[in-house]
This record gives structure tokens, C-alpha cells and sequence, in this order.
């Protein structure tokens, strides 16, 4: 088991900011509902709401891909109010990392901690 963070940087699209938070809203209750191997899922906004960081922990590679199931058709409509890139911080399976190729998600392995 080899937790997995993740940083989801996005920028909403203007006038977008109040669809955008009821998508959030709808997603963290995906998230506590049905996410089994969620560790932390937080998002954080910029002064004036144009910009949101997702800053998320998965016990595993197996955890992160089911959020994405989970998550699937709340995604498709965050796409429609935001865009961005994201940054993955661990050491996906191959089949994350099949499911992230092609996608704006850069993968950062691990090199030194404490």
C-alpha cells in the first residue's frame, strides 16, 4: 500500500464561480458517501475565487481510481466551469498511470522525506 497525494490546480471560468462551488459541494458529498480509501480532500481558493487548489491523499493507487469512478459525471460538468492541471505525488500502478496518460496530470515520484 503507497499513499498517493494529489494537487488539482484549476481556474474558474468567469462568472463561473457560483456553479462551481455547488459542483464542489456535490463532489465532497460523493467523496464522504462513497470514497473508501480517501485520506483528505480539501480544496482552497484565491481572493477573489478565480482559482482553486484541490489538495488530496489516497491510501493507494486502487483508492485514487475509484474516486475518479466516483466522480466520473461530476467531472465532465466541472469541466464546463473550470480548467486546469494537476499534479500527482507518489508511485502510481500501471493502471493509474494508464488511466492518467494522455490526461494534464504530471507524476512526481518520491525522492527523499523525513
Amino acid at each position: 500500500m503507497i499513499e498517493i497525494k494529489g494537487v488539482a490546480r484549476l481556474n474558474i471560468h468567469p462568472g463561473k464561480q457560483h456553479e462551481f462551488k455547488d459542483l464542489q459541494a456535490q463532489f465532497f458529498a460523493v467523496v464522504r458517501a462513497k470514497d473508501t480509501g480517501t485520506l483528505q480532500y480539501e480544496t482552497f481558493f484565491n481572493a477573489d475565487f478565480s482559482e482553486c487548489i484541490v489538495y488530496e491523499r489516497y491510501r493507494d493507487s486502487a483508492a485514487l481510481l475509484e474516486h475518479a469512478a466516483n466522480l466520473g459525471a461530476l467531472t465532465a460538468a466541472l469541466s464546463q466551469v473550470s480548467s486546469g492541471s494537476g499534479e500527482l505525488l507518489g508511485m502510481p500502478s500501471p493502471q493509474l498511470r494508464t488511466a492518467l496518460a494522455g490526461s494534464p496530470v504530471r507524476i512526481y515520484e518520491p525522492y527523499e522525506s523525513l
